[in-house]
């Protein structure tokens, strides 16, 4: 796998004071869905303890794929930003999670109203966006790369 994600604190100091005054804290049971693909990005998280897998289904198998385990610090959910505001993977909790949860319009709101907010969250979520791209692309040559075929 990758190297870990940019966390929250790749966000500048006082916008990340400002995102986690919004937050309100959760948490998910082992084995509990945090949101499947196809529904509604209504919210995000940010994990304060456990793990989270990222997954994707995959046609003809029980048990979607896991593209990435998320740890302290990272980002669940990244959908909720933009359009059409539907989750394109996964989420399980792998353990006990405690996580901030975070309302996607009220955060949407607040980056349109402090536009340096905005810029420096959307700059952190595209970091993390970059990066889910090269995982969830090495996760998928890891399955289906022929062995031995040199190929990354």
């Amino acid at each position: 796998m990758s190297s870990t994600a940019p966390r929250i604190n790749a966000l500048p100091a006082p916008h990340r004071e400002r995102l986690l005054a919004l937050a309100e804290e959760v948490s998910f049971e082992p084995g509990e869905r945090v949101f499947d693909e196809h529904r509604p990005a209504d919210r995000f998280w940010v994990v304060r303890t456990g793990a989270v897998n990222l997954d994707s289904r995959v046609p003809g198998s029980r048990r979607p794929a896991v593209i990435e385990m998320l740890g302290h610090g990272e980002l669940v959910g990244l959908s909720w930003l933009f359009p059409p505001y539907e989750w394109e993977l996964g989420a399980e909790a792998m353990s006990l999670v405690r996580a901030y949860e975070f309302d996607a319009a009220v955060v949407r709101a607040l980056c349109e109203a402090e536009p340096p907010f905005g810029l420096a969250l959307t700059q952190w979520v595209g970091q993390v966006l970059s990066h889910r791209l090269q995982a969830t692309r090495e996760r998928l040559l890891d399955m289906y790369a022929p062995h031995g075929s040199g190929v990354l």
